[in-house]
């Protein structure tokens, strides 16, 4: 059973998947495209990407990986199919929440989110679920937006997340490193993409 704030959550993004890559187009324009290429990019081997959402980086995918592509939001996965025939990797879209996955240990060689970890209700939980099914030698990216350091920015963010949270399931305060640390993985590199608010953050499970 899934809790309140997954539910609603969930909701939230089912009444926003018809408008989300509409909604989504600047920021693909400043920059977003040229981030999920680089993402993309590090995938190998049998890839979870966790958070499909709308399909916005399958697109970018090589021919020669196979892509499982999870998400909550049935109304986003609608979206993502029908991107399908424009790809060419081979794709697999299942609704699954990332909190609880439904695939066994060790499972993936490549692990991959893009602005997902903003809307997991349990973050920890999450990057715990996805250090479990990653293989001991496996690969995990991150290309998450964060809290600023900044003392005055990273102020005004906590002020502001829960009116983003109230009204888009969005957490804009989130410290997706230490939660990464604490989820018992190991953090190889982190590429600042847009001060200190957009990151590209490489980890290894550390099993």
């Amino acid at each position: 059973m899934k809790s309140n704030s997954t539910a609603e959550i969930m909701s939230k993004y089912d009444k926003k998947a018809k408008g989300y890559d509409r909604m989504m187009a600047p920021m693909e324009k400043i920059g977003m495209q040229k981030w999920r290429k680089a993402l993309v990019a590090k995938a190998e081997g049998l890839v979870l990407e966790a958070g499909v959402g709308t399909g916005a980086n399958l697109i970018h995918y090589y021919p020669n990986v196979k892509v499982i592509g999870v998400d909550f939001s049935s109304k986003m996965l609608e979206i993502a199919t029908r991107k399908l025939p424009q790809v060419q990797a081979e794709i697999e879209l299942k609704l699954a929440d990332i909190q609880d996955l439904p695939f066994p240990d060790n499972t993936f060689d490549t692990v991959i989110t893009a602005c997902v970890f903003c809307s997991v209700p349990d973050a920890q939980k999450g990057f715990k679920e996805l250090r479990r099914v990653v293989k001991p030698d496996g690969e995990l990216y991150f290309l998450e937006h964060v809290r600023s350091e900044s003392a005055v920015l990273g102020k005004i963010m906590d002020w502001a997340n829960p009116l983003t949270v109230k009204h888009s399931g969005v957490n804009i305060n989130r410290r997706t490193e230490r939660n990464i640390i604490l989820a018992n993985m190991q953090i190889i590199k982190v590429e600042k993409l847009f001060g200190d608010i957009v990151k590209l953050i490489h980890a290894s499970p550390n099993k």
